[in-house]
C-alpha cells in the first residue's frame, strides 16, 4: 500500500544543524528522486519543518529553491507539491540538455590535451559505478553531466546546465526506478568518454543525441503507459 503523504512527510527524519540548508535541499531532492515524496505530494510546511527538526524560514528558504530548480510546483493558492512531469516536459527538458551537453562536448574536442577532461569523467562513473543506493546513484548520473559541462570552461553554458539541473533530476526520475536505473548504466556513458578523448565532435554529437533519444524512449514508455 502506498505512504500517505502525511506519513512520507513525518518520516524524513530530522537534519543538524550544521550546513543546515544545503542539507535541507540534499535531503528533500533524494526523497523526491526515490520516490519517497511521490508526484504530487503536497509539502505542508508545518509537518515537514517539524519532521526535519528546523523553522519554517529555513524549510521554506529551501522550498523556494527547489521550486527555482523545477522539483516543486506552485498550484493557484500558492500551496506547493511535488512536481508531476508530463511527456512533454520529458522532451523538452532532454532537447535542452542535448544543446547544452553536445556544446560541451564540442568544446571539450577542440582541447589540444583532453587526457584529463576524461580522467575527470572516468572518476565521476567510478562514483555511479560505485553508489549503491538510489538517490546516490541519481546525484552521481547528474555530476557526471554537470562536470561534463564544467570541464567545457565555458561558465554561461554551465549556469544553464545548472539552471536546469533540477528539471533533469524530475525527468530521470519520472518513470520510476527501474526506468531510471536502466538510463543510468556505466555502460551508456563509457563511450562518450573515449569519444571525447578521440576529440570528434560529430561522434560526440551522434552518440549524445542517441543517448538522450533513448533514455527519452523508455522514459515515454513508462510515463504515457
Amino acid at each position: 500500500m502506498p505512504t500517505s503523504p502525511s506519513s512520507a512527510l513525518r518520516g524524513l527524519g530530522s537534519v543538524s544543524r550544521n550546513t543546515l540548508r544545503e542539507q535541507i535541499l540534499t535531503r528533500l531532492r533524494d526523497a523526491v528522486s526515490s520516490g519517497e515524496l511521490a508526484p504530487g505530494t503536497h509539502l505542508g510546511e508545518i509537518e515537514l519543518a517539524d519532521s526535519l527538526g528546523v523553522s519554517r524560514g529555513t524549510l521554506r528558504e529551501a522550498l523556494r529553491h527547489l521550486q527555482q530548480e523545477g522539483l516543486l510546483a506552485a498550484d493557484s493558492r500558492g500551496r506547493l507539491s511535488v512536481r508531476v512531469v508530463s511527456a512533454a516536459d520529458i522532451r523538452e527538458i532532454f532537447d535542452v540538455r542535448y544543446a547544452l551537453e553536445s556544446l560541451a562536448c564540442e568544446e571539450i574536442c577542440a582541447f589540444d590535451d583532453r587526457s584529463d577532461a576524461a580522467s575527470v569523467l572516468r572518476e565521476r562513473l567510478d562514483t555511479l559505478n560505485a553508489a549503491e543506493e538510489f538517490a546516490a546513484r541519481v546525484r552521481a548520473d547528474l555530476a557526471f553531466h554537470e562536470t561534463l559541462c564544467e570541464l567545457s570552461g565555458n561558465a554561461t553554458l554551465l549556469q544553464s546546465w545548472q539552471r536546469v539541473a533540477g528539471l533533469a533530476r524530475a525527468a530521470l526520475t519520472s518513470g520510476g526506478l527501474d526506468v531510471a536505473v536502466a538510463n543510468m548504466s556505466i555502460d551508456r556513458h563509457m563511450p562518450l568518454v573515449d569519444i571525447l578523448v578521440e576529440g570528434d565532435p560529430d561522434a560526440a554529437r551522434r552518440f549524445l543525441r542517441g543517448h538522450m533519444d533513448a533514455a527519452v524512449e523508455r522514459l515515454l514508455d513508462r510515463v504515457e503507459a
